[in-house]
């Protein structure tokens, strides 16, 4: 599997836009721990930090698609650049007039989760134009989702270390101004400026007319949800048990271990279709938040959170797939973008309402909060299984798109998807 991931990353291009995209998430992969430590080193409540997170949150997952289906019309230059400015002039200026007073905070957060440009999906979108065989396009899915937990577990031990070295005002700048970078990296590109989506049918519904997709998003919904109340849950455990410094190596830890998996379920090929394949990785995504509940010392803590983000990047790989299967024509980036914005809305619910569980409960019951947003995913999952079977056609040889000038034929990609 490393020989393949080499190759991808040996393919024109491939290397500059996973590395661009990477660096133009940074703002995005660590706001929620940004704010979270810039509100209560302003003097804020848990609830308010928790509130702010989620209006970003909110805010971003009403962005992404409407800016994925702005860039499957237009192009993503004409998008994604713009949008990366705005967002990062309205975190500064959230980061210079901190949170007083409160209305011009929430607006200033929520434009930067509006405008946060649609990266992610820009890069799945490019993946076959750069990568031309459907194999290597899904060994490419699943060095994506490796490479994001990458960030995910270096974007807290950075913000950590801007906090103890600066501010978590400085934090919130550097960020910001190092995500524009990266995403002027990709859209000046020639695969980003080259690329254009196929043809679409005319439907204001535009990707959410897949029945498929729309289960898919429902299940994601609820692991967003468990995502983002460890976020919060384990500020109150990090305070008793060593501070800021245990806050960052337990949302480090939870990055690793989503990447450790990520590696071993990218290392074979394997069998069956992707929907059932989801349904066992989220049951064991599940099991695996219910030890957080025991609060142990910090060293087994970390332990357990590498644990509990062990099966999240395999989950995510496979439903990459799954939303390319299930996707309509000329679709494609506003389909992945709905991905991330449903797993955004998750992530801002369970941000906003462990903020009151810990207060009311303490930690433990904000651990609990995971647990239960798991089990519903899988319940979803469950319950909805022919909904989510594998559309006809999914698995025959599609020809390529316009601007593949090879035309070569690809195995489980529809040409509608190709760039």
């Amino acid at each position: 599997m490393a020989a393949g991931y080499l190759e991808i990353l040996r393919a024109k291009h491939a290397a500059r836009l996973l590395t661009g995209t990477l660096v133009g998430r940074l703002p995005n992969a660590t706001a929620a721990i940004a704010i979270v430590l810039f509100v209560r080193a302003d003097g804020g409540t848990y609830s308010l930090a928790g509130a702010l997170a989620a209006v970003y949150g909110v805010a971003n997952a009403v962005g992404q698609p409407l800016l994925g289906r702005l860039v499957d019309l237009h192009g993503q230059p004409r998008v994604q650049l713009p949008a990366a400015l705005v967002s990062a002039l309205a975190m500064a200026a959230f980061a210079l007039v901190g949170t007083d007073p409160l209305p011009l905070a929430h607006l200033a957060v929520a434009a930067a989760g509006l405008f946060t440009p649609p990266l992610e999906g820009g890069l799945r979108a490019l993946w076959p134009a750069v990568l031309r065989r459907g194999d290597q396009v899904h060994t490419a899915y699943a060095m994506d989702a490796v490479a994001q937990e990458v960030m995910f577990t270096v974007g807290p031990l950075l913000v950590t270390l801007c906090v103890s070295v600066w501010s978590a005002q400085v934090a919130l700048l550097v960020l910001n101004a190092v995500g524009v970078l990266g995403a002027l990296s990709v859209v000046v590109s020639p695969p980003s400026r080259a690329w254009r989506s196929a043809p679409r049918e005319a439907h204001w519904l535009g990707a959410l007319r897949s029945p498929g997709l729309l289960v898919l998003l429902g299940a994601f919904l609820f692991i967003g949800v468990a995502l983002g109340s460890i976020t919060v849950a384990s500020v109150p455990y990090a305070d008793e048990h060593g501070g800021d410094a245990v806050y960052g190596w337990l949302m480090a830890a939870l990055g690793l271990g989503a990447l450790v998996g990520g590696v071993a379920y990218g290392a074979r090929q394997w069998a069956g279709t992707p929907e059932r394949r989801l349904r066992g990785l989220v049951a064991l995504l599940a099991v695996c938040y219910l030890p957080l509940t025991l609060m142990p010392g910090a060293v087994a803590m970390v332990a357990l959170t590498g644990l509990a983000g062990v099966f999240l990047a395999p989950a995510i790989a496979c439903a990459f797939v799954i939303v390319d299967r299930h996707a309509p024509r000329g679709t494609v980036t506003e389909a992945f973008s709905w991905l991330v914005t449903t797993f955004t809305v998750g992530a801002s619910v369970g941000t906003g309402l462990a903020g009151p569980v810990v207060e009311a409960g303490g930690a433990q019951w904000g651990f609990a909060v995971p647990a239960v947003a798991g089990g519903v995913s899988l319940v979803v999952l469950l319950a909805t299984g022919r909904v989510l079977a594998a559309p006809a056609g999914s698995g025959v040889v599609a020809a390529s798109s316009e601007n593949d000038p090879n035309r070569a034929a690809e195995p489980r990609f529809s040409s509608g998807d190709r760039a």
